[in-house]
């Protein structure tokens, strides 16, 4: 797909924020643990299948995860528990995400991110959002068949209400809540926490109800399709 090319080529080129610019180029050099790896160090474009019809958003790449590997939720403590739990709910076509290379597939699904440049303390400042936010946008223009969209935290949420005010869907009165689900005429909106380390080890997810709204998501998705 020509376009798809063409907004891959745009976004792994973006030098639109010097900030992250230079964190994303010079994070972890001085790591002992990283100190023989080669680091992909550019901005990530989103992967998966563009035709699908759930859209899942998360924050930013992590510095030893997506800025590492050049994919997005690979290779760090969060994929680890995102991709599980995907592959729980019949997302991916296998339970990790380790590097580039390893066969990972996502099943009627395309996940994206609102800042494609890993943030110092994962914290990207609104101008930074504003410039990500066109990416973002094309690729939601490109899935055609999307029904679902899954977002991980409070920065995915926005960048979805956005998208969706957009396209002209009303959202007054739409707040992020954990597992909270809003419809949208033709789309059902999935709010849910971000896979962090920390969400995960205080016990602020809990994977049942993590992987149930997947499941939801999903079997609201694929109602009339054969896999």
């Amino acid at each position: 797909m020509m376009e798809m090319e063409a907004l891959r080529d745009q976004i792994i080129s973006c030098k639109k924020c010097p900030r992250l610019v230079d964190f994303r180029e010079n994070v972890l050099k001085d790591s002992k643990k990283y100190r023989d790896v080669e680091f992909w160090r550019k901005p990530l474009t989103g992967y998966g299948d563009i035709n699908g019809s759930i859209l899942l958003i998360g924050l930013a790449p992590a510095a030893s995860g997506g800025n590492r590997t050049g994919r997005v939720f690979t290779g760090d403590k969060s994929s680890d528990f995102l991709i599980s739990c995907l592959y729980e709910a019949g997302i991916t076509n296998m339970p990790t995400s380790t590097n580039a290379g390893d066969g990972l597939e996502y099943i009627d699904a395309y996940i994206s991110l609102s800042v494609r440049c890993v943030p110092p303390d994962n914290k990207p400042e609104r101008n930074e959002i504003n410039n990500c936010h066109p990416y973002l946008k094309s690729e939601f223009d490109m899935m055609h068949n999307v029904k679902s969209l899954i977002v991980l935290g409070k920065i995915a949420f926005d960048s979805a209400i956005r998208l969706l005010k957009e396209r002209g869907y009303g959202t007054s009165g739409v707040k992020f809540v954990n597992n909270g689900i809003y419809d949208f005429e033709d789309i059902r909106l999935y709010c849910l926490f971000h896979p962090s380390p920390r969400n995960v080890n205080t016990g602020r997810i809990n994977r049942d109800e993590f992987v149930n709204t997947l499941k939801e998501a999903r079997s609201y998705s694929s109602r009339g399709k054969k896999y």
